[in-house]
């Protein structure tokens, strides 16, 4: 987040609370505030690209992921499946046609 504020100011990105642990309590309150199981982790609405950050050495998409991947890409948005940082920023950098 801080390298992608520095690199492309004012263009916004936020994080979408899906992928941490929580009480059975919070879970349920997240779910009726509209937390959806899926989402990717990263949203930059100025570019429509999402980002799905995966652990480097071999984190997997899930079932519920890939379909919210396809709907986004079926509205004509970016998903990325970046495996750690480094994968994130080169596939940002090749769609904002950077080297």
């Amino acid at each position: 987040m801080s390298w992608f504020r520095q690199t492309y100011r004012p263009v916004r990105i936020f994080a979408v609370p899906n992928g941490e642990a929580r009480s059975r309590t919070a879970g349920a309150r997240l779910k009726a505030e509209g937390v959806s199981a899926g989402v990717p982790d990263l949203f930059i609405p100025a570019w429509l690209i999402w980002i799905e950050m995966k652990r480097a050495d071999g984190g997997v998409t899930s079932e519920l992921q890939a379909d919210w991947h396809a709907y986004l890409r079926s509205l004509g948005h970016i998903v990325i499946v970046a495996h750690g940082l480094t994968a994130a920023q080169e596939a940002i950098k090749s769609i904002m046609g950077e080297r």
